[in-house]
């Protein structure tokens, strides 16, 4: 009889620890599960990356270099920032930052929007995007299209409480703040019973590394299992919310997403045949990983940043100062980035670009860059937008300054398609007195 109440007296025990341990896991205190990347993406996310990388023939033969563009345009959501938004929303919810069903933001000039937009959804989550209101039209109502919900406000300097990336990311704390509020009212609604958590233990953030440590292995496995779930974008049925502030300028998902991804294929598309790299910097995440992961194949590759109109980053770069003429005392413009160019162009050094390993820098003007993407479509039937445009001027003048028989490759961000109300409008070109007159390349001789 002893012996029978030991028995029973010990799988009661048992059976105790083991609805404890199911209730931390349900209930979140200190048992989060995280979301694991598919060794292979599927879907429209698996279409993102191997773009190719093309021969721009006009600017080749014009220099007697080999001067290749890397067709990002091509990617569906139609810019290079297609792998920055997969990048920041899978390391999001491998760490548990976003959950499944919550909500992205982001502020943004127009392409990372478009692509957060475009991405989101194949991740189970939603979208909302703050976009300033100077920006080209078509952007917004693009990603209006996709789903995400717009805020356009007007631009103002990073400092201001509301330039579009600060009112960003208080849209997420606001997000997070409403969901603490929310899961509170349902605990008292159990009326003192023992809350048993709403969400679905796959939606439940964390490491995995936490989980392996304090469930069994039959519960490691069901952790595989609600991966699975997560990945084919079911998890949205589970009602999660909450907010996340993707913050494409300082975090470094931006920069791995091109060191790991673009940089390689990049160096396996020219079999490591190339001498030079160019590109214009926003955030700094392409520039950065293109060139620290070419370097660090070849240290020969130079890597030159291309700048437009009111960025300091120039100067940042070839003198160490991030000061501009449009920043002298009393000159300084109410909007800094006072060019027809979208998304490239910066006054502060980001986390992003710090990584960037440099040999020098370029500037160009508005007027290149709209006779750069006349020249493009007329000769290559390229169109393309404002910052291809200007990366195209930069790999010009890298190539004359290498003289010829060298490779240097650049990026083609985005298409002219989502640059039709601006740099592509010619009653708005004319009335910048930026009307196209060139029938060559003369305009870089200027």
């Amino acid at each position: 009889m002893a012996a029978g109440t030991a028995v029973g007296a010990a799988a009661a025990a048992a059976a105790a620890v083991s609805l404890f341990a199911y209730y931390l896991l349900i209930h979140k205190v200190g048992v989060r599960l995280s979301w694991v990347r598919p060794t292979r993406r599927r879907g429209l996310v698996g279409a993102i990356g191997n773009t190719p990388l093309i021969r721009i023939n006009s600017l080749s033969e014009a220099t007697g270099c080999e001067i290749l563009g890397k067709a990002e345009f091509l990617n569906p959501g139609g810019s290079v920032k297609d792998r920055v938004a997969v990048k920041i929303i899978e390391e999001a919810l491998e760490s548990g930052e976003l959950l499944c069903g919550g909500t992205v933001t982001e502020g943004s000039a127009g392409s990372t929007a478009i692509s957060l937009a475009t991405v989101a959804p194949a991740y189970g989550c939603k979208c909302h995007v703050v976009i300033p209101d100077d920006a080209a039209i078509e952007k917004s109502q693009i990603i209006e299209a996709l789903g995400a919900t717009v805020e356009r406000v007007r631009p103002v300097s990073i400092t201001h409480k509301d330039h579009f990336v600060n009112t960003a990311r208080r849209r997420a704390l606001e997000a997070n703040k409403s969901e603490v509020a929310q899961r509170g009212l349902s605990d008292k609604e159990t009326n003192g019973s023992m809350h048993i958590n709403t969400r679905m233990p796959h939606e439940i953030a964390g490491t995995q590394g936490e989980s392996n440590k304090t469930l069994t292995n039959g519960s490691a496995a069901s952790a595989h299992a609600i991966s699975e779930v997560q990945y084919n974008g079911k998890c949205d049925n589970y009602n999660s919310k909450g907010g996340f502030f993707a913050d494409q300028f300082e975090n470094m998902a931006n920069y791995r997403a091109h060191y790991e991804w673009t940089g390689p294929e990049i160096w396996q598309q020219t079999k490591g045949a190339l001498h030079a790299f160019v590109a214009a910097a926003g955030t700094g995440g392409t520039l950065a990983g293109v060139s620290r992961y070419l370097k660090e194949k070849d240290a020969n590759i130079k890597c030159f940043l291309m700048d437009p109109p009111g960025s300091g980053l120039f100067n940042k770069v070839t003198r160490g100062v991030m000061y501009t003429k449009e920043e002298a005392e009393g000159k300084r413009l109410k909007n800094p980035f006072d060019t027809i160019t979208e998304g490239i162009g910066i006054n502060r050094v980001t986390r992003n670009f710090m990584m960037a390993e440099l040999d020098g820098a370029y500037r160009g003007t508005d007027r290149e860059a709209v006779e750069m993407s006349r020249f493009l479509l007329k000769n290559d039937g390229l169109f393309v937008g404002s910052s291809s445009a200007m990366n195209c001027i930069g790999a010009v003048r890298v190539a004359r300054d290498l003289g010829p028989g060298h490779t240097i490759v650049t990026i083609l961000c985005d298409s002219g398609m989502r640059h039709l109300s601006k740099f592509f409008n010619d009653q708005y070109l004319a009335n910048h007195g930026l009307t196209p007159t060139a029938t060559g390349l003369e305009f870089l001789d200027q």
